[in-house]
């Protein structure tokens, strides 16, 4: 079963609406920042909205094009490069990937001179993409000594930006997903922590749901995964990837359970995630349409 994410797999609701972008023509000097309801950082408005085009709308294509400006009109911005790096992963781009991790690393290095917290944690995201890179080339066999020396530099700049501010919902989004990720496979990880840190501190909302979601799920706790994803599906109602991890739990759950009537939920929730396609990565497509499948000829076998 796919662990896509955000990503990043790690690693979205709504267009913009006219109002926002008056406002980018307008006021273009304000700062996005899709984390913060108060006291926000300098982010950048067109950063903000590929974001939010990703985790709240699911349309890829949108957020492509709002990248494009924010590489353009935001290059200082290393959130903008860790998103470039995310999309080259889902696309299977190993030298997009690998140029983007290196210009979000290059990125937060930086920023670390004018905005302490934001410089490391996007050094460590940097680090954390570039051992990606370096498992992607090499394989999990020949390439795990070297993605684990870059594990112990993410946790190293993590820990910096978290004695600035061990409350701040970007850093506790970003290092509660990486936990998740890592849980499955270390075992000095744990999930629950992992859920905690997300639960109490970080933002936004819709996404600290649906990486709960995401953690119950490989967690096999089905009634408490599928809380979670309701909730973010209220707040992304929009997006078909939130419809897909839907679909994902009632399989694994209707299967546990030998339910036919869960696993035709699943099946309806597949098909609803592929009524908007066309804003999803072709391999993200092929993904749940192979899933669809699979839980369609379970059911017969039911």
């Amino acid at each position: 079963m796919s662990k896509h994410f955000l990503g990043f797999p790690l690693v979205s609701k709504v267009a913009f609406a006219t109002t926002l972008i008056l406002n980018l023509w307008v006021n273009p000097s304000l700062a996005g920042d899709p984390f913060r309801s108060s006291e926000p950082h300098q982010i950048g408005d067109r950063t903000e909205a590929a974001f939010k085009a990703i985790f709240q709308q699911g349309n890829y294509p949108v957020a492509e094009d709002h990248l494009k400006k924010a590489i353009a009109d935001e290059p200082d911005e290393p959130l903008a490069y860790a998103l470039k790096a995310s999309l080259a992963y889902t696309n299977q781009d190993l030298v997009g990937l690998e140029k983007y991790s290196k210009k979000t690393l290059e990125a937060g290095q930086k920023l670390i001179g004018t905005n302490q917290l934001r410089g490391n944690l996007y050094t460590g995201v940097g680090n954390f993409l570039e051992g990606a890179v370096i498992l992607t080339r090499e394989g999990t066999v020949n390439g795990a000594s070297k993605a684990f020396t870059r594990l112990t530099r993410v946790y190293e700049y993590l820990d910096r930006a978290e004695a600035i501010n061990a409350n701040d919902p970007e850093l506790n989004l970003i290092k509660g997903y990486m936990n998740l990720m890592l849980a499955v496979n270390l075992p000095f990880i744990s999930p629950d922590q992992a859920i905690e840190q997300l639960e109490q501190n970080a933002a936004p909302g819709y996404l600290v749901d649906r990486g709960i979601a995401l953690a119950y799920r490989d967690l096999k706790k089905y009634p408490q995964a599928l809380k979670y994803v309701d909730r973010a599906l209220k707040n992304t109602s929009d997006n078909p990837e939130i419809y897909y991890l839907k679909a994902q739990i009632l399989y694994l759950q209707g299967n546990k359970e030998k339910s036919q009537n869960v696993v035709k939920e699943a099946i309806a929730y597949f098909e609803k995630a592929l009524t908007k396609k066309s804003q999803l990565p072709a391999s993200l497509v092929k993904q749940i349409e192979s899933e669809r499948n699979q839980a369609k000829n379970r059911l017969n076998n039911i």
